[in-house]
């Protein structure tokens, strides 16, 4: 089977306890590579921008070796992402797209792990598994859910405007986790009621090392996770196949590949990435767009001004937050990046996140701006494995942008954010605002 494992807190959180705070140790080049893996790291200073910094300048295609974790190169310039994204056939994604333990016995690919999703699949199987969902997420079909969307943008607002329209609350857990939640469990035939629970899910998967929202990080935790995914899903699959509508559930429970009926790991797979990764990149990225617009009033100005700007206010928050940190290749032959020399079966772990900041590329690279043009960010990836639900994020976030621009008054930080202990999806947990909003 192939893997789908979403990061590795087990290890990296014994690496970390491993060093004690006297400890003596020899300076090191840069980096080892834990410090771009640990979700503690990331929880507690958020993503490495100064390590990746130095290695875009210094060793974009850098040697990482972490005990107990499978070595890998980490490339961090924005062209040579692009330049293993155009080679499928050679940086392989179905070794896993994150780093394995080198000790199978901590190897969690059980439950969740063992479905079969398109990500985590080479070409020509990649290509056949994406065909069965690709149309329904074109700009033309998603047109259909354009109510939906508005809809969910406009009642959320509408809760924080009630009582007199001010107040305070956590924007990184509420709106930002509730929109794209809402929109995606209508689509895969979630109920309202169980949202919650899925949402619960969500957060073991993604964020497991994280005490306020992860729930256990062994084996048999993610075995149980697997169960009750599939327990969710099984009954809205049954439903669609014997009920089936024009909705994205009914096409993935009715999906076939080569004119035979998808399996059940891939069927259960592709509700597992749909839901989970659009809904946590989504997430994510709103969270940490709603403080950029906070701290750079003038950019939200600016949506206020004229709402056809916010297609650019979103491209710069995909950019500006990369929610998708890292994703991992392994190569199917001796090759070569960057001029430095790629063994066969090597991994290499490709960091969004140092791209969309590469001075090469982005003219001040850590501002935010959005009259940024052309803003080519790899935020959705790149080539052979761009995001399928791009348009879907971009038609939220905008949605949701839109509203709060036409009714906001004021809206300000009043704590310190907190980033979520992770480091393959990154994101705020925390983000405590006070606000004043007109009515409806």
């Amino acid at each position: 089977m192939v893997r789908y494992d979403p990061g590795i807190p087990l290890l990296t959180r014994r690496l970390a306890e491993r060093r004690a705070p006297n400890d003596k140790e020899e300076p090191m080049a840069i980096t080892t590579g834990l410090e771009l893996l640990d979700p503690t790291s990331y929880g507690a200073n958020g993503p490495p921008h100064e390590i990746w910094k130095r290695l875009r300048a210094e060793s974009p295609v850098h040697w990482c070796e972490v005990p107990e974790i499978e070595p890998f190169w980490a490339i961090t310039r924005h062209e040579d992402i692009r330049f293993i994204s155009r080679q499928p056939d050679i940086f392989i994604s179905g070794k896993g797209i994150t780093p394995l333990p080198r000790d199978p016995a901590l190897n969690r690919n059980q439950g969740v792990a063992s479905m079969r999703v398109v990500i985590s699949t080479d070409p020509p199987e990649h290509r056949d598994l994406r065909k069965v969902a690709s149309p329904w997420f074109t700009s033309r079909s998603l047109r259909s859910i354009d109510p939906a969307i508005l809809k969910s943008a406009k009642e959320l607002v509408d809760e924080l405007a009630k009582d007199g329209g001010e107040g305070e609350t956590n924007l990184a857990s509420g709106i930002a986790v509730r929109h794209p939640l809402r929109i995606l469990a209508s689509a895969l035939g979630v109920p309202e009621e169980g949202e919650a629970k899925i949402l619960e899910l969500s957060n073991r998967l993604f964020a497991p090392d994280d005490e306020d929202l992860g729930a256990g990080r062994t084996p048999e935790d993610f075995a149980r996770l697997g169960q009750e995914f599939l327990e969710l899903f099984l009954p809205i699959i049954a439903d669609r196949r014997a009920n089936p509508t024009d909705d994205l559930a009914s096409l993935l429970a009715n999906g076939q590949i080569n004119g035979q009926a998808m399996g059940p790991a891939e069927t259960l797979g592709y509700y597992l990435i749909v839901f989970n990764a659009g809904h946590d990149t989504t997430k994510n990225a709103l969270a940490g767009g709603f403080r950029a617009l906070i701290e750079h009033p003038d950019a939200f100005d600016a949506v206020k001004s004229d709402p056809n700007r916010s297609s650019a206010v979103v491209e710069e928050i995909l950019r500006w937050t990369s929610s998708v940190n890292y994703m991992k290749r392994t190569a199917a032959c001796d090759t070569e990046v960057n001029g430095q020399k790629i063994r066969e079966g090597e991994a290499v772990m490709m960091f969004y996140g140092s791209a969309n900041r590469d001075e090469s590329v982005f003219e001040n690279p850590y501002s935010f701006d959005i009259d940024r043009s052309p803003n080519n960010h790899l935020a959705f990836g790149y080539a052979e494995h761009f995001c399928m639900g791009a348009h879907l994020a971009r038609r939220s976030m905008r949605a949701i942008v839109e509203e709060l621009a036409r009714r906001v008054e004021h809206w300000e930080i009043i704590g310190e954010p907190e980033w979520i202990s992770a480091s393959f999806v990154v994101g705020l947990k925390n983000l405590p605002v006070r606000y004043r909003i007109r009515p409806g």
